[in-house]
Order: C-alpha cells, then sequence, then structure tokens
C-alpha cells in the first residue's frame, strides 16, 4: 500500500512538469512582450500575443497591443478594450491614456463619455475636464477652478489654459496674481513664480532679470532697493519676495532687513512678511518665531505657515495661541486628527474640559498616533480590538480568484513588484472586511508581508491586528534584538514603517533591506563591530541587515539618553539633527514629534512609536499607554559630544 501512494506520488509529479515548463514558458513570452512594448516593436507585440491567450496578464497584453500607438488607434477598438475589462486596474490606465489623447485634439464629445467612467482623475485630468466644461460653455466651470488658483502652484501642462481663462474672465484681478506669487515664493516654486507674473497687466509686470535676481540673490537685490521705493507697488511686492527669500536661509537677517525697510511697506504687506519670517523661524526651532508671528497680527496664513505657528506655540507652551490659530484654521484643515487633538489640549488647559473631550472622542480609537493620544486623554487603555473569527476556505478562494488578485499575483511572481502593488491596491478598493482578512491571509501566504498588512490595514470593523501588525521573521528578529537590549516592540514597530518586511526593498536613496540601511551606514556598522568579509552585496542577507540594523539603533539609542522618540527620529535622520531638534526645556514627546521640521520624519516618528504600543499589546498581552513611550525629551546641554561619529 505504501509502495503504491508512492508510485503515485512520482506520477503526479511528472505530470506536474508539462504545465509547470508551460507557466514559465508563457512568463517568458510575456517579459519579452513587455519588452517589444518598450521598444515600440508592435509587430513583435503582435507576434507573441496570440501565445499569451489565457494567462493572467494576457489584458496587459492587449493594452500594449492599443498604446504602443495609442493616437492612430480605432476609438471603437478602444471602447471594445474598456467594455472587456471595465472596473480594472488595466481598464482605469487605458481609459486615462486615452481621454489625455482626446484632450490634446479637443474632440470633448468623446472625452466626456469617457471621463465619467474614470474612477481616480489625476488633476491633469480633472483640467482636461475644466476645458471641455469651458468649451461646452459651463457657467459654472471656472467657479469650481477658482479654488486652483492659490491651491495648485505648480501645475500639469493642461491646467494652464484654466488659470488663463480666470485672468480673462476677471476672476483674479492683480491682487490675486499677486497673491499666487507669494505662496509659490513661500512653497520655493520661484520657477512657476517667474511665470505666473505673466499674468500680471504689462504696466504692473517687473522686469525679468531684476525678479530673478530677487530670487537668486536677494539679500544684494535689497541693499540696493532705492529709499523711495514705496510708490512703486512692484518694487514692494519685489521686496517681500527678497525678504521671503532671505528668511530661506536666515529669519534673523530677514528680521532685521524687514525693520530696515518696513516703513516703506503698507501694514497688510509689512504683515504677510512677518508671518513669512515666522514660518521660517518656526521650522528652525528659534526663540523669536513667535514673536515674528505676532508681528505679523492677523494677516492670512498658508496652512503651511499656519501649521508651523501652532507648532512654535507648542514649543514654548503658548496654549493661547495653539488655540487661536487652529481655530482659525480652514476647516478641512482643522479637521486633521493632529489638530483636533492639539486643540483639545488647549482647551484643556484654559479649563474647557467638556468641550475639550468632544474634541478627543472624534479621533479617539482611530489606529494612529492622535486617535491613540486622544484615547489616552479620556482614560482609555489602548489594545488592539477583538479579533475577527479566522477566513474560512471557502472566503480564501473567492478572493483569490479575483482576477485583480491573480494578476497582482502574477506580477509578483514575475519580480514586477510596483505593478503588482498597483492591481493589488485597486483590487482591495470595494473589499468588504472579511474580504480584506482573506486577501490579507493569502499575501501572507506568498510571503508578500507589505501586501498582508496593507490589506489588513482597510478593515473598518472586523480587524486581525496580528495581521495589521505582522511579525515574521520572529526566530531571527527576537535574538538580534535581545542580544542588542533592545525592546522587540520598538524594532518591530520601526522595520515595519521601514520595510513592511520585504527583505528585497530598497528606497530611491539606496536604503536597502529589513532595516533599510544607507550604504555608508552599513559600512560603518561592519567596521564598528568588526564584521568580517563584509561588502555592499551582504546588506540584504536577513541575518546580516538585522545584525548591523539593530546594532546601529543600540548605538544610537544609547547616544541619545535611550530615548526611542530621539532614536527614532534618528534612524530616520541622522543623530546630529535629533540633538538639535531639542529645545531648552524639557518637552512631551508628543510635541517634540509634532514639531521635526522634516515632513517625512515627522510622519515618520509617529507612525514608528504608534506601532510599538500595539506590537508590544499583542507580544504581551497587556493594553499599552503612548504617553509612557513619549515620555518627556530633556533639554538641549552644553555636552552633547556623545555619539557624535555616529552616521
Amino acid at each position: 500500500m505504501k509502495r503504491g501512494r508512492v508510485i503515485l506520488s512520482i506520477l503526479f509529479a511528472l505530470l506536474l512538469i508539462p504545465a509547470r515548463a508551460l507557466a514559465a514558458t508563457a512568463d517568458e513570452q510575456f517579459l519579452a512582450a513587455r519588452d517589444a512594448f518598450r521598444a515600440g516593436d508592435r509587430a513583435r507585440l503582435e507576434r507573441l500575443a496570440p501565445a499569451l491567450e489565457g494567462h493572467e496578464l494576457e489584458p496587459y497584453v492587449a493594452y500594449w497591443q492599443l498604446a504602443v500607438d495609442l493616437k492612430d488607434s480605432d476609438p471603437s477598438v478602444i471602447g471594445s478594450f474598456l467594455s472587456r475589462n471595465e472596473g480594472t486596474y488595466i481598464a482605469e490606465k487605458l481609459r486615462s491614456d486615452w481621454l489625455r489623447q482626446l484632450g490634446r485634439k479637443q474632440q470633448w464629445t468623446l472625452f466626456d463619455a469617457e471621463f465619467g467612467r474614470l474612477v481616480q482623475p489625476d488633476q491633469d485630468l480633472a483640467c482636461l475636464a475644466l476645458q471641455s466644461r469651458l468649451a461646452r460653455g459651463d457657467a459654472r466651470a471656472l467657479d469650481d477652478a477658482l479654488p486652483l488658483w492659490l491651491g495648485l502652484l505648480e501645475p500639469p501642462e493642461s491646467c494652464y489654459p484654466i488659470l488663463e481663462a480666470l485672468i480673462v474672465d476677471k476672476r483674479v484681478l492683480v491682487d490675486g496674481v499677486w497673491a499666487r506669487i507669494r505662496r509659490q515664493f513661500e512653497a520655493n516654486r520661484t520657477a512657476a513664480a517667474m511665470y505666473t507674473m505673466n499674468y500680471l497687466p504689462a504696466s504692473q509686470m517687473p522686469d525679468r532679470k531684476v525678479a530673478q535676481a530677487v530670487a537668486d540673490t536677494p539679500l544684494p537685490w535689497l541693499a540696493k532697493l532705492p529709499a523711495d521705493f514705496s510708490a512703486s507697488r512692484i518694487d514692494r511686492e519685489l521686496a517681500l519676495l527678497a525678504i521671503q527669500r532671505v528668511a530661506r536661509n536666515d529669519p534673523r537677517v530677514a528680521a532685521d532687513q524687514l525693520q530696515r525697510i518696513g516703513g516703506s511697506l503698507k501694514p497688510g504687506e509689512k504683515a504677510w512678511a512677518w508671518s513669512q519670517i515666522g514660518l521660517q523661524g518656526a521650522q528652525r526651532h528659534l526663540p523669536e518665531a513667535m514673536e515674528w508671528y505676532r508681528q505679523a497680527g492677523d494677516a492670512p496664513l498658508s496652512d503651511e505657515a499656519a501649521e508651523w505657528k501652532v507648532r512654535a506655540a507648542l514649543r514654548v507652551q503658548d496654549w493661547a495661541a495653539v488655540r487661536s490659530t487652529i481655530e482659525k484654521m480652514a476647516a478641512p484643515l482643522a479637521a486633521q486628527p493632529a489638530w483636533v487633538y492639539w486643540l483639545g489640549r488647549a482647551y484643556r488647559s484654559g479649563g474647557r474640559t467638556d468641550e475639550a473631550n468632544a474634541l478627543f472622542a472624534k479621533i479617539a480609537g482611530q489606529p494612529d498616533f492622535y486617535g491613540s493620544l486622544a484615547s489616552e486623554e479620556l482614560g482609555r487603555q489602548i489594545s488592539p480590538p477583538p479579533k475577527a473569527p479566522p477566513v474560512t476556505r471557502e472566503e480564501l478562494a473567492a478572493v483569490g480568484a479575483l482576477p485583480g488578485i491573480q494578476r497582482a499575483q502574477a506580477f509578483f511572481r514575475l519580480n514586477m513588484r510596483s505593478e503588482g502593488v498597483r492591481e493589488w491596491n485597486w483590487a482591495l478598493r470595494s473589499m468588504t472586511d472579511r474580504e480584506l482578512l482573506a486577501a490579507s491571509e493569502i499575501a501572507l501566504r506568498s510571503g508578500n508581508f507589505d501586501r498582508a498588512i496593507a490589506a489588513a490595514d482597510r478593515t473598518r470593523n472586523e480587524h486581525d491586528y496580528s495581521l495589521r501588525y505582522l511579525a515574521p521573521y520572529g526566530d531571527q528578529v527576537r535574538p538580534a534584538a535581545r542580544s542588542q537590549d533592545l525592546d522587540d516592540a520598538w524594532v518591530y514597530g520601526l522595520m515595519r514603517q521601514e520595510s513592511r518586511f520585504i527583505t528585497s526593498a530598497k528606497s530611491p536613496v539606496g536604503a536597502s533591506g529589513l532595516m533599510q540601511l544607507m550604504p555608508a551606514t552599513a559600512k560603518w556598522v561592519a567596521n564598528k563591530i568588526g564584521l568580517k568579509d563584509f561588502h555592499q552585496g551582504k546588506v540584504n542577507d536577513t541575518e546580516v541587515n538585522l545584525l548591523l540594523g539593530t546594532t546601529y539603533m543600540r548605538l544610537v539609542l544609547e547616544s541619545l539618553d535611550n530615548h526611542p522618540v530621539l532614536a527614532s527620529a534618528a534612524y530616520n535622520a541622522g543623530p546630529g539633527r535629533a540633538r538639535r531638534w531639542r529645545a531648552d526645556r524639557p518637552l512631551e514627546g508628543a510635541i517634540y514629534a509634532e514639531t521635526i521640521p522634516f515632513s517625512e520624519t515627522r510622519d515618520y516618528v509617529k507612525k514608528v512609536m504608534n506601532n510599538s504600543i500595539f506590537y508590544a499589546a499583542l507580544f504581551d498581552g497587556r493594553p499599552q499607554t503612548l504617553k509612557n513611550r513619549l515620555g518627556v525629551i530633556a533639554p538641549r546641554t552644553g555636552a552633547e559630544a556623545k555619539g557624535e561619529d555616529l552616521p
């Protein structure tokens, strides 16, 4: 009997060999078709296409056949492809490509028929849609376009006719043009600002060379400014822009310059200049920042300037300024969890407890940094929600059979990760919680940990935090963390943010592996610990990456008061910056995190620390407190040489 089972197993394996070889051949032909598309070789695509009928990625081959020369494609053929593949990512992609072609040719009837079927139009296509509405005389098109004037500072090409229509229709006058130019300078989009100057009347347009000098060498330009410049609006506006540019390099010098020429400026103009100096001072944590903001008075603030005014106020515990600034924010900005939380804290500081609690209740329970902090303000413990029942075999089979999931898996098999991620995310869009959990389990079983997390992260009512906060490679991560005397919840929290546990992950700047080590950092740590035969090719080896990464975490932690908030900031932005971002007084860890000048690092530190409390809760089975983990950041001291050699 046993011998019979062995023979059957061998026969079954032999039967599988041709199927596997066929799949490998089809995959190779698919990659050849991709290369033909990239080379613009329509003839080769046509030869390869028949052999790929029935392949999971066959729609991509059909898309390439159309896209290789889309401008000459028959609209009926495109329509047939879209009908066959309606609702898929590849249909959305082709429809977007085709709409751009139709927009360039101003074939608005065809454009309008297809635009309504687009699920996620980008700004380029949104502006083409506005162009179409203008072409057919839609009187409300410019009303809908007006927010773009100050909100879209570096627009795609298709948006310029819309901006120009606002000028022609006198929806935007000279004041509005200068407001856009100021906003573009604030966002460091000076080339775009130079273009915006073309919208000024000829008599009020600055000389191009002079405007460029203001952008490139503002301080020498200010030094040559004539004493009687106040009579010319052009000169006053250029002086404001020069002050703004100086502030980007040195806010104190800019403040001195504004004091010198301020008497020649109108009150509103001077107020804007002070707001720009305040913004730059706040980003550098300068003690004068709040005074500069106060000199700006009630000048309208951009979203960024308002956010940094709150951050500057937090660092000096000026809760009245925190409250008043958030209350004046535009509603969409004020509704963000960060500002809901800090407004609640400001109310509580002022004794308005009921109003504070009402704000905390709006965001409490959300599984993010400020949701966790708000929960703690209401006295609630932080722990994972009850675990959903395991997905069934039937649920797994149903989700696994979805074409989008199959296409994503095929891309992962072909090591085409970015294409697979796009297909995967598109497939998740309308899934129920049960389907999301099944998708997460499918990704986990295939080793695509990042996609498992992406699916589990989206559940709304039924959750499985063991999927949302995966902890793979436990037999390697836990010993590595223990050997460096590190909290494994923090290590996992950092790795989840760094690589989502993809060992081959590589960042645009060259960081590699589970712990996203930069080449110079990996080499430095390897030398520090005397790792023999190290070369950069070993960075993606899991054990080497963990050894070097956890060693670096320990060294950084020890050099920064053993404080995980400081060490997390240092891991992302460097130890020197993490030290400089301290204050002259003790800071709550949450305030330190919120006032990190780099938006990427600010978001990173919040997520790492919030990840760590959920990992700790899963590992220890006990509720956690984020506030305790954040702690208090000690003030700067004169003796901070420890760890200065750390990269």
